[in-house]
C-alpha cells in the first residue's frame, strides 16, 4: 500500500502479539514505524526483527500508564521524526481474568484501567500537536469483543474495553474539527503464541472444536487485524470515523447451545 511511504506510525504495545503484527504490516506497506512497549526485552527483540527486514523502525519504552512517560514519548517522537500521522492505541494488560469479586484487589483493577483505558487518553492528549500538522491523521483504537460479552471474572479487562469503545467515538466527534478521523477495532480470540518475544514464543495447537466456533473456520492470526488497521488509518477509510470493526471470524454472531 504505498499510502504509507513517508508516513510515520505509532504503535504501542507493539513489541508482540498483535501489536508486533500491525507493526510489521505498516513497515511493509512503506511507513516508518514506532514501537512502544513497556517490556523493553521485547522492544529490542521486535527492532531487531524489522531491521532486519529493512524496514524503517525505531523503539521507544514507555509506560502508557504513566503521563511523563507518554509526554516524553511524542516529545521524542517530534524531535526525531516531526510528524505523526497514525496513533495506533494496541497497548493493555492482555490478561482478562482477574479474581474473584469479593478477593480482587483495587490495585489491580485500577493499573488494567490506567494501561488499557487511561493510556489511550494520555497518547491522544500528547500526540495531538503532531496529529494535527498530519495530511490525512488517523487514531485507531485496539479495543476486544469482550467489551460486549464475557466470562466471569473479567471485570477490569471488560471495562476498560468497554470504555476504549466509548472513548472511540467521543474522540471521533471531539477531534473531527481537527480532521482527525478516530476508529477502533475489536479483535476476538486472536492466536499470538508466534509473536512473543523469544522466550514466550510457543507453536499454538487448537483443536477441531477450537476452530469450528469460528464460522471462518480456524482461530485468527495478528495479520487478520493488521489489515483492518491499514486500511482504517489509510485514506481509504476517508469517510469512515466513531466506528468499531469486529474481526473475530464470526465468533461473537454464532449461537452455541451447551
Amino acid at each position: 500500500m504505498s499510502y504509507y511511504k513517508g508516513k510515520v506510525v505509532l504503535v504501542t504495545g507493539g513489541a508482540q502479539g498483535i501489536g508486533l503484527g500491525m507493526a510489521h504490516a505498516f513497515a511493509e506497506a512503506g511507513a516508518t514505524v514506532i514501537l512502544t512497549d513497556a517490556d523493553a526485552e521485547a522492544g529490542e527483540e521486535a527492532l531487531k526483527g524489522l531491521k532486519s527486514a529493512k524496514r524503517k523502525a525505531s523503539f521507544i519504552r514507555c509506560d502508557v500508564g504513566a503521563e511523563h512517560e507518554v509526554a516524553a514519548l511524542m516529545q521524542e517522537v517530534k524531535d526525531k521524526h516531526g510528524q505523526l500521522d497514525a496513533l495506533v492505541n494496541n497497548a493493555g494488560i492482555a490478561d482478562p481474568f482477574i479474581g474473584d469479586l469479593e478477593e480482587m484487589l483495587l490495585s489491580e483493577f485500577d493499573r488494567v484501567l490506567a494501561v488499557n483505558l487511561r493510556g489511550p487518553v494520555l497518547c491522544a492528549k500528547y500526540g495531538l500537536t503532531l496529529l494535527r500538522q498530519a495530511e490525512h491523521p488517523a487514531i485507531l483504537n485496539i479495543t476486544s469483543t469482550r467489551a460486549f460479552m464475557s466470562e466471569p471474572n473479567t471485570f477490569a479487562y471488560s471495562a476498560s474495553k468497554g470504555g476504549l469503545e466509548a472513548l472511540t467515538h467521543s474522540l471521533a466527534v471531539s477531534l473531527a474539527p481537527d480532521r482527525i478521523r478516530v476508529n477502533a477495532i475489536a479483535p476476538g480470540w486472536i492466536e499470538t503464541g508466534p509473536w512473543q518475544k523469544e522466550s514466550q514464543r510457543y507453536e499454538p495447537k487448537h483443536t477441531r472444536e477450537d476452530k469450528e466456533q469460528h464460522p471462518v473456520g480456524r482461530v485468527g492470526e495478528p495479520r487478520d487485524i493488521a489489515e483492518a488497521a491499514l486500511f482504517l488509518c489509510s485514506d481509504r477509510a476517508g469517510f469512515i470515523t466513531g466506528q468499531h470493526l469486529v474481526v473475530d471470524g464470526g465468533m461473537t454472531v454464532k449461537m452455541i447451545y451447551t
